[in-house]
């Protein structure tokens, strides 16, 4: 083997790692600024984000060069997660059971975004597209789901994923002096409402 290509080899070794020890990085960073934008708001100081993750405040940057560009990356990984979770709930349960655990997971991702109401709504132009990601990303696996449970009767024919999610968004909305899980107990009472049975007049 000549040294030409041994070197390319190494070469292309080293790249790899590189790129493996980045992708590292980036999600050592989301995951901590996940908890601490939860813990202590999005404006929170960029070591403690840095900190956690156990990295340093340059790596930070070289990834998010901007605030809003780490407060995004969080949203739509949260949004990824949601959707991924669509085909691995449909393949562990029964369609209600797996339609009502993906609800609750999204939920879960309202209550996640509010913590970034301050910023989602400050008018910066870099979250602009996040509505249209939610919905293309979360319609497809809502939509498989509720096909899957209407096809076995579980539930009525006439909702729409995009019905859903509005209805899950607007039932998580913030309610003065509720406890924590009251979002959560409203959407059980949404499915129990999609159940299968004569629609009241």
């Amino acid at each position: 083997m000549s040294d030409e290509t041994t070197g390319s080899r190494a070469g292309a070794q080293a790249s790899r790692r590189k790129r493996t020890d980045a992708q590292r990085n980036v999600d050592s960073l989301l995951d901590a600024a996940k908890t601490v934008f939860g813990t202590s708001g999005v404006d929170a100081p960029a070591k403690q984000i840095t900190d956690l993750a156990g990295v340093g405040v340059g790596t930070l940057y070289r990834h998010f060069p901007q605030r809003s560009d780490l407060i995004k990356a969080v949203i739509e990984r949260e949004i990824d997660a949601c959707a991924d979770a669509g085909p691995a709930l449909a393949a562990e349960h029964e369609p209600l059971a797996a339609l009502a655990r993906w609800l609750d997971r999204l939920a879960a991702l309202v209550a996640t975004k509010r913590g970034f109401a301050a910023a989602l709504h400050s008018g910066n132009p870099a979250y602009d597209g996040l509505s249209g990601y939610l919905m293309a990303k979360l319609g497809p696996p809502l939509g498989a789901l509720l096909d899957t449970a209407t096809a076995a009767g579980e539930i009525r024919a006439e909702v729409s994923p995009q019905d859903l999610i509005y209805a899950v968004a607007k039932l998580c909305a913030p309610m003065p002096d509720e406890e924590p899980d009251y979002a959560r107990r409203m959407v059980a009472l949404l499915v129990n409402g999609l159940r299968s049975g004569e629609v009241p007049r």
